[in-house]
């Protein structure tokens, strides 16, 4: 796994881990680092600010376009992948479009469960569609 996968992989742990535990992110991040050996790459960081920082508009995008399905009734780590991939597609121009959705997928896949690589994949594939249009 590359460096940033194994990033991308540690925001994803963090987002889930603070949305279940209903406490910040950023206690998630100073918690390993002071009590474990965990280096926390700086790409997990920036992912971690910037799906805090854009959640409101990210998780409306998601509602609008996951059809007969509320954010409320996903899965959580499905909602975390979502929330991480949807983030690299939209607001970070250094990842390719195709790149954030396949990692997401990957994530998805090892993951949850047997239909979330498709939900992911075609959730993010069609905002990815729509990208040009959801930022202006």
């Amino acid at each position: 796994m590359s460096a940033r996968g194994r990033a991308r992989r540690r925001a994803l742990e963090i987002l889930f881990e603070a949305e279940q535990r209903g406490t910040a992110p950023d206690e998630g991040i100073t918690s390993r680092r002071t009590s474990t050996e965990q280096v926390i790459n700086p790409y997990t960081v920036e992912i971690i600010h910037g799906v805090v920082a854009e959640q409101e508009r990210i998780d409306e995008i998601l509602s609008s376009y996951a059809q007969g399905w509320t954010l409320d009734r996903m899965p959580a780590v499905d909602r975390s992948i979502l929330r991480v991939g949807a983030w690299e597609l939209l607001f970070n121009d250094d990842i390719p479009d195709g790149v954030a959705v396949a990692e997401a997928v990957s994530m998805a896949r090892e993951l949850s469960t047997d239909a979330s690589p498709e939900f992911v994949n075609g959730l993010l594939g069609r905002i990815q569609q729509l990208k040009p249009t959801l930022l202006d």
